[in-house]
């Protein structure tokens, strides 16, 4: 609850593909005041952000094992859009693989950070915090 003003008013896209973690993330965010938008796979979540407003999302959690486009795919697809925030928009990965190659691979995928599953809620906060403190 004390982490909930912080996050107020902000507006994420959590992408996941499986439906039971995406229930959890998306009830731990919008307990933490998120506003949360989602997307089962890789295409939705391009498709969402190219159709999105230029402020329309502060974060973008990205699972890395999905059908149709991974998250690194996504990612790079994201990236490379003419959308307004393509470049600057914050790209935090979720994974179960966390090994020091997987988390090189989101970073050069252009992916801000890492988080690995199963989630736990003061590092995936941390996280965002993080990376929505970082100057645009």
């Amino acid at each position: 609850a004390a982490k909930a003003s912080a996050f107020t008013g902000k507006k994420l896209l959590v992408v996941e593909d499986n439906e039971l973690n995406l229930e959890i993330a998306s009830t731990l965010l919008k307990e933490a005041g998120f506003e949360v938008d989602t997307a089962e796979n890789g295409k939705i979540a391009v498709e969402k952000v190219e159709a999105a407003s230029a402020d329309r999302y502060d974060l973008i959690l990205m699972d890395i094992q999905m059908p149709v486009l991974d998250g690194y795919q996504t990612t790079q697809a994201i990236r490379s859009s003419t959308h307004p925030q393509a470049q600057t928009i914050p790209i935090i990965s979720l994974s179960a693989d966390a090994f020091t190659e997987d988390i090189r691979r989101a970073y050069a995928s252009g992916m801000n950070d890492h988080v690995s599953k199963p989630i736990v809620p003061e590092e995936l906060f941390a996280a965002i915090t993080r990376v929505l403190k970082k100057p645009d």
